[in-house]
This record gives C-alpha cells, structure tokens and sequence, in this order.
C-alpha cells in the first residue's frame, strides 16, 4: 500500500541535496526520509526530468479502500451474500457501487475462504 506523496519542498530539498554533491547516505539522514524514496526521486529525476506526479495509467478504481474492506469483512461473515445484498449494505455505507463494481472486486479479492 502506498503512502501519502511527499510535499514539492521537500523533493526540491531532496534534489537540490543531490545536485551539490551529497551521497545517498547522507540526504536520508538529514531530512529523515527513507532511502529508498530519496533513490527513487532522484531516479524519477533522471528518467523524467522531473519530480512532479506524473499522471496515472488508467481509470481510477470506483471502489474505494475502504469499501473494499468492507466488502471483504461483508463476504467473510457471510460467505453467500447476494450481490443485492452487498449493493444495499454498499448504499448504507455511501459507498454507491452497481453490482457489476461489487462483482468485479470480490473477483479481484479472490477466495476468501
């Protein structure tokens, strides 16, 4: 699961850091941030020419994280739950979801039992 994304100011910290000289040791521990973020900003850097949030590959997911836990702990108490059923207890959470959106993720999902 992926975190929050980090602020502007501090990937410009990060590669003004880098571009005065300082290793990949040190920038971590001045700014304590991880390494591996700070290796994959300046490798973003290199391969992009910037740092900015690049836009994402397709469509973003109708359910949410949340909702999909929700369905998750929904399937595991009863493992034959309707569909209709899921969409109601969906509306109850105002996580307005079609069948075919429920479908789609408890496939994803997988066996749950």
């Amino acid at each position: 699961m992926r975190l929050k994304e980090l602020s502007v100011e501090l990937r410009e910290r990060i590669v003004s850091r880098h571009r005065s000289g300082k290793g990949y040791q040190n920038i971590p521990a001045a700014l304590k941030v991880p390494k591996n973020t700070v290796g994959s900003i300046i490798l973003k850097l290199k391969k992009f020419g910037t740092t900015k949030t690049l836009p994402r590959a397709g469509r973003p997911a109708k359910l949410s994280n949340r909702g999909r836990r929700a369905l998750v702990r929904e399937v595991t108490k009863n493992p034959m739950v309707t569909l209709t059923e899921l969409q109601s207890s969906s509306v109850e959470m105002r996580e307005l979801s079609r069948r075919t959106t429920i479908s789609a993720a408890r496939h994803q999902i997988g066996p749950l039992l």
